[in-house]
């Protein structure tokens, strides 16, 4: 169990939905853990560090195998904690500031690369689905000539979830195309008409990942490269190229606990079925840097900045959550707004959020937790950092 303070400066500033990885395997998180370090005196000890109790906690009481957390405050400054073992067989140590599975922080990359194209011309808004992906989107109450690309990016679709209707979850070294991925979802019918409500889906993001891949020629793990990880210095970031199964830097290794109790070791894994909605793989501090320079400016021009940043309720993913284009806002209890997305995915879960005056914060444990107590753990934990 460790802290490690650096210094971090930021060259400008910049958060979560978490829902149903646990139950779903999609992951969408959104929670956030921010601490400051009380000083040491001559005549007194230092007051324990809030965040290491809180990852402290999560291990000891929650049962996690590891916990991993980047806090940045209002100073720039960023520091590092770990609890817990990164080997559940061998009680290695946890990496500092490992990399892990981010799940559905996938999505907000995803989000920012179709925002690009729209500020590009290369794609509209409010143009349907068809018109990237001409007679694709067919099934039982779904037609790709009345569902928007804003409709995707917002969960309004009500397009059905492919997880875990394409067998990703009963097999998860198997390699699945994003094709395979949406007929697996179309098999079944719409939850509801286009624009009508709020439904957290991954099929959406399967689709944006096609359009991006439609429009541009490439593949969207090199339009992600290009357009977001190389452009702001993510360094321990990447999206897995097919077959990759395979963490490429230190990390903790990822569990699901068993019926009987036990521990199953999904570090390796086909992330294929998660695809544009969920691959991607990073550590705390860079999915901090991200959240940061997005909500600076740095990745998107003002007017999809705002248009990102525009929400609806989402209710089903907590109290007061809304959701915008691959971006998520929770309320803290001293004010404001925390920003980010979250995700989960077998062995690995994240959550983190950021706000407009800089502060950050990213968690990740090693499994997905399978109570609603843990993830209400980590949600206080977020705000009373976040607040503090």
């Amino acid at each position: 169990m460790n802290e490690h303070a650096s210094q971090h400066h930021r060259p400008n500033r910049l958060r979560g939905h978490r829902r149903g990885v646990a139950a779903t395997v999609t992951a969408v998180a959104a929670a956030v853990v921010a601490g400051v370090l009380a000083p040491a005196t001559a005549s007194a000890a230092p007051r324990p560090d809030a965040v290491q109790q809180r990852l402290d906690a999560l291990v000891q009481k929650d049962g996690v195998p590891a916990a991993l957390a980047t806090v940045k405050g209002r100073d720039g400054r960023t520091r590092t904690y770990t609890a817990g073992v990164g080997d559940a067989a061998t009680k290695a140590k946890v990496p500092v500031d490992g990399q892990v599975r981010i799940g559905s922080n996938t999505k907000a990359f995803t989000a920012v690369v179709v925002l690009q194209l729209v500020a590009e011309g290369k794609v509209g808004l409010d143009a349907n689905v068809d018109t990237y992906l001409p007679g694709l989107l067919r099934g039982d109450g779904i037609d790709g000539r009345n569902i928007t690309v804003h409709q995707l990016l917002q969960h309004t679709s009500g397009l059905p979830d492919y997880v875990d209707k394409a067998g990703a979850l009963s097999d998860p070294k198997r390699y699945l195309e994003p094709r395979e991925l949406l007929d697996a979802a179309l098999a079944h019918k719409a939850h509801f008409a286009p624009g009508a409500q709020w439904e957290y889906s991954n099929t959406n993001y399967l689709l944006a990942g096609m359009i991006i891949q439609k429009v541009t020629g490439r593949p969207i793990g090199e339009e992600i490269t290009k357009r977001v990880i190389d452009r702001i210095g993510l360094r321990h970031t990447y999206f897995p190229v097919p077959g990759d199964m395979t963490i490429h830097e230190a990390h903790p290794k990822g569990y699901q606990r068993a019926a009987d109790g036990s521990l199953r070791d999904y570090t390796e894994l086909d992330p294929s079925w998660g695809w544009a909605a969920g691959a991607m793989v990073s550590t705390n501090t860079d999915l901090t840097r991200f959240y940061d320079a997005l909500l600076a400016g740095r990745l998107l021009p003002a007017a999809q900045l705002a248009q990102m940043r525009t929400t609806v309720a989402a209710e089903p993913a907590g109290p007061g959550v809304r959701y915008g284009l691959g971006l998520m806002s929770r309320p803290l209890s001293c004010g404001g707004l925390s920003w980010g997305h979250g995700g989960g995915i077998p062995g690995y879960a994240t959550f983190g959020g950021s706000t407009d005056d800089g502060r950050s914060v990213n968690i990740a444990v090693t499994t997905i937790p399978g109570d609603a107590d843990t993830d209400k753990h980590v949600d206080q934990a977020v705000d009373e950092a976040l607040c503090r």
